[in-house]
Formats: structure tokens, C-alpha cells, sequence
């Protein structure tokens, strides 16, 4: 398409009218043990900065939750929708791995597991998109961009899982930045916060916010989250995670996050054995515990 060269004059703004519009930084709990605590804002008192603790992601962010295969990525978002669900908010879960009978009932095995008492709840507040199922949703974003924003004014929906956006351009990466941005952008304008699911290859580096696509869906995001697996192979490993070898560790990292404060440490990640992830001790913590 060719544009005509001329001033866009509705793009201009002064930073005191850009911020009328501007929301107010406030934490999305997520239903995930260890993970609220670890974002935060800063304040100043008597001339020295103090952390105050945000007690979940920051509102209307877009998170990229991003791994290898198997390290929990579909647990949390899961865990988020389910959460979000029982406290009586309406959430969106595209689906775009798994078709839609399937999803449901893992939601509802995370809802036992979390022990939501009114299972009801998440019935009425989790709308699911199948786009696993229908492939033009998955080969042409505007239509599932339109048929996002209907669910949003229909059900009233605030917040939106994607499991996951690798699916989306898996078959033509080099439109991966493309995809993530019209995705961002749509989120932004309809004041959503945003879980994506994306997927490492293994050939990554394990805690580095690469995913399938390259650094397209980092560099867009408000919010990036790793996961990682390591098994326990030489000394060095046992010396360095605390544990012997042949014995498997997770991890969990906060890349970055450009909307509030974070913690920067890598933290051991359990998922226990009723299937819901937890954020763990930082691996100094970890270390000095096995001493």
C-alpha cells in the first residue's frame, strides 16, 4: 500500500495529555505460588527508594511466557485463566495446540487442584476460542482478531491466554514479528491483560527469552518470562544447582519487564504433583541450603 507523504498531526501529544489516558500501575494476582511477589514499584521515602510489593503481573501488560517443551508454560496459563475465572472475572483462552473440548477439561482438573470451591464459576467466566480447530483463525489474524473482539464486548472479557502464538506463524516465521505486533497492539487497544504462550526450540539457549520466530515476540511484549529444564549431568552441574546427578531441575527467570520492577534472580520452579506450577527459592538460596 503507498501512502501519501503528509504530517500525521494525530499522533502528536504532549507527555501530559498522554498520560490522562494512561492507566494507573496495579498487580493482576495470578494464582501462582512464589510468582505475585516477585513484581513491584518503587518509592521514595526520607530520600530512599523502597520496594512496593505489586502482588501480581502488572495490569493490562502483555506476558510472554516462553520455554522448551514440557516446563510448565500451559500450566501457568492455565493457572492464570483459572484464578482470574474464580474471582469472578470474564477470561478469553485461544487456544491453538489443543481443540477446545481438551483444554476444558485441563482447566477444570487446575481448578480442582487449586481448590476452587464453586467449579461454576470458571464454567460462566472462561470463554474459549478454538483456533485449533479452525484453521482460518490460525492463517488469518484479522479473523481472529474480529472474532476476539466480539467475544470481549460480548462477555465482557479482560483478560486473554494465547496457547500458544507459536502456532500462529509456525509455518512462516518470518512473519512472526508481524503476528506479535498486530496481537500487542490489539491487546493495548482494548485494555486487556495478556497472557502468550511461545515456544523454544531446543537448540536455544535455555534461559535466554528466544522463542520459535526468533526475538520478535521479546522485543514486543511488555513482559517476558523463561522456563527452563536441566538435568543433573557432570560435578559442576551438582555443584552448581545443589542437587545429584541424574536428578532434574527447573527454572524460572523474569527477563524483563518494562512496565514495573522485578526481581532479577533465577528461581528454582516445582510443579507439583497435582499439576500447578510454584515459583521457588532464587538457586543462591538454593545453594546455601545444601551447604
Amino acid at each position: 500500500m503507498a501512502y501519501e507523504s503528509e504530517p500525521i498531526l494525530e499522533s502528536i501529544s504532549t507527555l501530559g495529555e498522554s498520560l490522562k489516558k494512561a492507566p494507573e500501575i496495579k498487580g493482576v494476582p495470578t494464582g501462582i505460588k512464589g510468582l505475585d511477589e516477585l513484581f513491584f514499584t518503587t518509592e521514595f521515602k526520607r530520600g530512599k527508594p523502597v520496594k512496593k510489593p505489586l502482588g501480581g503481573i502488572p495490569q493490562y501488560a502483555v506476558v510472554n511466557l516462553t520455554g522448551v517443551s514440557d516446563t510448565g508454560k500451559s500450566l501457568m496459563a492455565e493457572q492464570f485463566a483459572v484464578k482470574r475465572a474464580s474471582e469472578g472475572d470474564a477470561v478469553c483462552f485461544i487456544t491453538v495446540e489443543t481443540t477446545a473440548p481438551f483444554v476444558s477439561a485441563a482447566l477444570k482438573e487446575r481448578a480442582r487442584a487449586m481448590g476452587v470451591k464453586d467449579i461454576s464459576t470458571i464454567d460462566q467466566n472462561i470463554i474459549i476460542i478454538d483456533a485449533a480447530s479452525y484453521h482460518r483463525l490460525r492463517e488469518y489474524i484479522p479473523s481472529l482478531l474480529d472474532t476476539l473482539a466480539y467475544a470481549i464486548k460480548q462477555y465482557k472479557i479482560k483478560y486473554v491466554v494465547i496457547d500458544s502464538i507459536t502456532g500462529l506463524y509456525e509455518s512462516r516465521e518470518m512473519m512472526a514479528r508481524q503476528v506479535v505486533r498486530q496481537l500487542f497492539n490489539f491487546m493495548k487497544k482494548w485494555y486487556q491483560t495478556a497472557i502468550f504462550v511461545s515456544q523454544k526450540r531446543s537448540g536455544h539457549e535455555e534461559l535466554s527469552p528466544e522463542a520459535a520466530g526468533g526475538y520478535a515476540v521479546a522485543h514486543i511484549v511488555d513482559c517476558t518470562i523463561v522456563l527452563a529444564k536441566q538435568f543433573i549431568r557432570s560435578r559442576y552441574d551438582e555443584s552448581l544447582y545443589g542437587l545429584p546427578i541424574g536428578e532434574l531441575i527447573r527454572l524460572f527467570r523474569i527477563d524483563g519487564c518494562r512496565m514495573c520492577g522485578h526481581d532479577t534472580s533465577t528461581h528454582v520452579m516445582y510443579i507439583t504433583e497435582a499439576g500447578l506450577v510454584e515459583i521457588g527459592p532464587t538457586l543462591k538460596e538454593l545453594r546455601e541450603t545444601k551447604k
